[in-house]
């Protein structure tokens, strides 16, 4: 997201001298992304940002599979995951393949002592339930229910939840997080006909800048493996900071659905994409208005996606018995579509009060250990007439 933001102090030029009160320099680092040729920022620190104590011994993170080949509609019941006070024990994965991890997460205490940072993906963490702030380098990024949180790799953060019930549906990914490009014109703003505008992308706002030194952990993503780091000053030291690769949040409330005569594609319910997979937001919308539409979805195939459907509130009214932070998983290959009686049940109707988060990945999903655990197993028999 190439939208210029500055925070703190920088001095007039890059790559210049840039001097403390005390006559020494800050230290400027270089943020950046796909090597010197996409998205970056410049940060300058009050401490080199290399000054490392020590490493603890690495453990392993790989996502255990349980079944690598699926061609079964299933169905997870996302909140049977338990709260756990530890950030990163919480995020338990449930679908995997080489480019994306989906993760439903509910941690009960905030980051306090130490920090995370995942040098390995990018992340968007999706608030289902939760209210905070998301902790940076950059400054602090309010958080609410619905907001989506991107966060560009190598950002090193803390979660601070003021809420008691914390649920979060994580997505890593082995790619960054852009807005579609139908959505954008030559210069990346975002068009008239985009269903979100640059007034509602939220920045991190209140830069904290911490000259301390002492012993700081930062539990560093990398490999599938957990590398605990000891650095020897804060890592939120930053002075000032500018460029345009930084966190930043979208709320599913903000999203304006995009409606039509006909039932429209889903496509239009797009938040981002990367080169691996699509996100899509649905949410409160007037049905088609033709004087014979059908406002449930057709039957459709997955011919080159597996599509993951996380629901947030609502009514659905394509589905049947669907419970919040519910997970369907339709892979690619075999058709699904409403349930017996929805197409029916859905004439007439004006609107709809949905509230869904939807990830299409372009390769087949795998299975976990832990996705087994919290499994509908009848799910693929919920098309059968009653």
């Amino acid at each position: 997201m190439a939208h210029y933001q500055k925070r703190g102090i920088v001095p007039e030029k890059r790559h210049i001298t840039f001097r403390k009160e005390d006559g020494s320099l800050y230290a400027e680092e270089l943020f950046s992304s796909e090597g010197f040729s996409s998205d970056y920022s410049l940060i300058y620190h009050h401490y080199p940002p290399t000054r490392v104590l020590s490493i603890d011994e690495a453990y392993d993170v790989t996502p255990q599979v349980a079944i690598d080949k699926n061609l079964q509609h299933r169905a997870f019941r996302g909140f049977d995951i338990k709260p756990e006070v530890n950030y990163l024990k919480s995020r338990k994965i449930v679908l995997t393949n080489d480019d994306v991890n989906i993760i439903l997460a509910a941690p009960s205490s905030s980051m306090e002592k130490d920090f995370f940072k995942n040098a390995q993906c990018d992340e968007m963490i999706f608030v289902h339930k939760g209210k905070g702030t998301l902790n940076t380098i950059y400054g602090v990024l309010d958080f609410m229910d619905g907001d989506h949180l991107i966060i560009p790799r190598g950002t090193i953060y803390q979660l601070k939840f003021i809420s008691e019930e914390n649920r979060l549906f994580i997505v890593e990914s082995n790619h960054p997080f852009s807005f579609p490009k139908r959505y954008m014109n030559k210069s990346g703003q975002l068009l008239e006909h985009s269903p979100f505008y640059e007034r509602d992308i939220r920045t991190p706002n209140k830069l904290l800048t911490f000259d301390e030194e002492g012993d700081f952990k930062v539990n560093i993503k990398r490999n599938n493996m957990i590398y605990p780091y000891h650095y020897a000053n804060h890592p939120f030291d930053a002075v000032g900071w500018d460029g345009c690769l930084y966190p930043y949040a979208l709320s599913i409330y903000d999203f304006e659905p995009i409606t039509g005569r006909l039932h429209m594609p889903p496509p239009i319910h797009q938040t981002f994409e990367t080169q691996a997979f699509v996100t899509c937001a649905f949410v409160p919308r007037l049905f088609d208005y033709h004087p014979q539409s059908i406002p449930a979805p057709y039957h459709h195939s997955n011919i080159d996606s597996d599509e993951v459907l996380y629901y947030v509130d609502g009514d659905f009214m394509s589905r049947n018995n669907i419970g919040k932070g519910q997970i369907t998983l339709h892979p690619m290959g075999i058709p699904h579509g409403p349930q017996p009686g929805a197409i029916e049940r859905s004439i007439g109707v004006k609107d709809t009060e949905e509230y869904a988060v939807m990830v299409d990945t372009f390769k087949p999903l795998k299975l976990t250990k832990q996705a087994m655990e919290i499994e509908d197993q009848d799910y693929y028999k919920s098309w059968i007439s009653e």
